[in-house]
């Protein structure tokens, strides 16, 4: 007779994709404008090198997320929504992604894993999780502000490199 299969035999790491950096780097060169100052999405696009479709979804979650607020009109854009020291990358992550979760196994127990309630690692990603958590619920959006834009850095780099 056939031993039955477990629910589930693996939990997946947390992954931080384009989605997450492309968030970032948009609510980075937020924060780096000065204060109120209404940016497109167009300017945003163009100086932290983010492509269009992307950057259209991601802005559309971080309304919704009330880390941005949306200006419609002929001079529209977006502004942040928050100071940007209150604002951490936590918050973002969680904004774009879902809930801060190193394994599944963490958030959903023995439903989502059969060997949960015996596994001999799940306390080290606890505390994996709650350092991370920690770690990135601390660093604010203020701290990585870019004015200027990853392009036009990338570019004065190249020339300094170069010069």
């Amino acid at each position: 007779m056939k031993k039955p299969r477990a629910r589930s035999e693996r939990s997946s790491l947390m992954n931080v994709g384009r989605r997450v950096d492309y968030a970032v780097r948009a609510l980075a060169y937020l924060a780096g404008q000065p204060s109120g100052k209404i940016v497109s999405r167009a300017d945003i696009e163009k100086s932290q090198d983010i492509p269009s479709f992307y950057l259209s979804k991601i802005m559309k979650d971080l309304v919704a997320g009330g880390l941005v607020s949306s200006h419609i009109g002929s001079k529209g854009g977006f502004t942040l929504a928050k100071a940007p020291n209150t604002i951490s990358i936590k918050n973002v992550y969680e904004v774009v992604e879902r809930p801060l979760v190193l394994m599944e196994c963490l958030e959903k127990g023995a439903d989502y894993c059969s060997y949960c309630s015996v596994c001999s690692q799940k306390s080290i990603w606890e505390e994996a999780q709650a350092i991370l958590a920690k770690f990135l619920g601390g660093v604010s959006i203020s701290e990585i502000a870019d004015r200027h834009g990853l392009k036009e850095r990338l570019e004065k780099a190249a020339i300094q490199r170069v010069g």
